[in-house]
């Protein structure tokens, strides 16, 4: 039985779960958020926001979030040189299929 629950725990662990009281909410809104890194490379980084039209501001922030929970859990430091970051201007934010897209690179 205690081997089971453990099985059926590490599943939903790496299948990327998350229960909803656990959820960090932006705006009043969860993101769904996914950090890739760019060619190979672990410190450059890009991060998609999904369903951003919700609201620009909470998405900007779940995918500030997003970035420095991976750079501080890599490398220690929230210290992200944004190429496109949360702070960019409205009109220069990067939006595919209704995500915010962000590109950073964190120190290393």
């Amino acid at each position: 039985m205690t081997r089971t629950i453990l099985i059926v725990t590490a599943l939903a662990l790496a299948a990327g779960c998350t229960s909803a009281e656990d959820r960090v909410l932006f705006d009043g809104y969860y993101f769904p958020t996914k950090v890739r890194k760019v060619d190979g490379q672990r410190d450059h980084i890009t991060i998609e926001v999904r369903d951003a039209a919700r609201s620009i501001e909470g998405a900007r922030e779940a995918g500030r979030y997003a970035a420095v929970s991976y750079c501080v859990g890599t490398y220690g430091s929230s210290d992200i040189q944004w190429i496109a970051g949360p702070d960019t201007l409205p009109e220069r934010l990067r939006l595919v299929d209704g995500s915010l897209r962000l590109e950073g690179i964190c120190p290393q």
